[in-house]
């Protein structure tokens, strides 16, 4: 793997799209109980918007070789890019929670697009250093998170309406638009392309299951971390977003550096590490009551969680015979259950258990995820050698 890349105007493209939609859900996390007493609603469906997330991730994935092969991969991307701004616009515009559903809906959709081709965009446009590049993109789209997360936070205590804060996501649409326009750049061609299709192997199916496996432990961390600090430590609705800040952080630092520290591994040798830095994030988290412990294994959590994302994505281009496209489109499944399933299953086991016995759920899916990536190597060899899968 080339021990450098060029951050190009592509780059940036690419990496400002999916940082302007993770800037919006920073700020759609914290809102939730702005949002509960806006509408009046329960705790059970305030959790409908995390669904409508998970099956809009669904059908963008299981129609993303459709949309690539009619329209390429960044008009595809675009056509994400304003299926989000729509959600975005109804979100703010409208208090109804059947609205709110169906703009989480229209936006995941949005969305699902974007990330998808992100990632095949990448791996076609830096090929060797795909697995350098790719990390560090998340990186700085993890910043969108944390500045989306910190606006909406301080909106909530002043006059203006914290919905503005969201607003914010569709001039900065805008203006990357207008910035991402190049005449000279080939046009598709729909007559050209093949649509890829045809089925997956069994080894990707059980890569992908792992890749699932991921999203729960992520998103049911990144869910309830700020309810088991407060049940452990107790603090104000403040230390709770300060835990998620954290978490951040750790996820931030950990896709911008990662690659870089563990460049000499194997795709799946930096994949088990980062697992286990997870595992080792969760043990010390969950078993302390001191607050200062509690915000540093979150952190330790942040830069375990940080490049199972992209890494597991490599993997299943590397299980995919040539078809990058099918692999991540069918790989939505995974984030979409993943996103849907697992904060509301933990949740449920909190109402009958307690937060501290339910998050033991956590470490289990945690164990399970290592056990499929060392059971299943990926067909890369090396990094470098992989290389010649993503040109695809």
């Amino acid at each position: 793997m080339p021990h450098s890349f060029t951050r190009d105007r592509t780059f940036w493209i690419i990496t400002s799209q999916a940082t302007i939609l993770n800037f919006f859900f920073g700020g759609f996390a914290p809102a939730q109980p702005l949002l509960r007493a806006d509408q009046g609603t329960s705790l059970t469906i305030a959790g409908l918007h995390g669904t409508a997330m998970g099956v809009a991730a669904i059908c963008a994935g299981l129609s993303n070789s459709r949309w690539v092969h009619y329209f390429g991969r960044e008009k595809t991307s675009w056509i994400g890019m304003w299926l989000f701004c729509i959600g975005v616009l109804m979100f703010v515009s409208f208090k109804p929670v059947v609205f709110t559903l169906t703009a989480i809906f229209v936006g995941g959709l949005g969305t699902s697009m974007v990330i998808n081709n992100m990632v095949t965009r990448i791996s076609h446009h830096f090929k060797q250093a795909t697995p350098l590049a790719l990390p560090q993109s998340n990186g700085i789209n993890a910043v969108g998170y944390l500045l989306g997360t910190l606006t909406v936070g301080t909106l909530a205590g002043t006059a203006i309406n914290w919905r503005f804060g969201l607003f914010i996501s569709i001039p900065a649409t805008i203006i990357v638009y207008f910035f991402s326009r190049d005449k000279n750049q080939n046009s598709h061609d729909r007559e050209v392309s093949v649509r890829q299709r045809g089925k997956l192997s069994k080894t990707y199916w059980i890569a992908c299951f792992g890749f699932f496996i991921c999203i729960c432990s992520e998103f049911a961390t990144t869910f309830w971390a700020a309810a088991l600090l407060r049940d452990r430590v107790g603090g104000t609705a403040s230390a709770a977003t300060l835990a998620i800040v954290t978490l951040g952080i750790g996820i931030a630092v950990g896709r911008w550096y990662g690659a870089i520290v563990l460049k000499k591994l194997h795709l799946d040798q930096q994949l088990i590490l980062i697992i286990i830095l997870q595992f080792i994030g969760f043990t010390i988290f969950w078993f302390s009551h001191n607050v200062v412990i509690s915000l540093v294994s979150l952190f330790i959590n942040g830069l375990g969680i940080s490049m199972q994302f992209p890494l597991s994505s490599l993997r299943l281009i590397g299980f995919s015979d040539n078809r990058p496209d099918l692999a991540i489109g069918i790989s939505s499944l995974a984030v979409g259950s993943g996103i849907a399933l697992a904060p509301f299953i933990l949740g449920v086991l909190g109402d009958h258990l307690g937060i501290s016995r339910a998050y033991l759920m956590v470490p289990v899916l945690i164990v399970i995820a290592l056990v499929i990536v060392i059971l299943i190597p990926s067909k890369i060899p090396s990094v470098e050698a992989g290389s010649h899968e993503l040109q695809s």
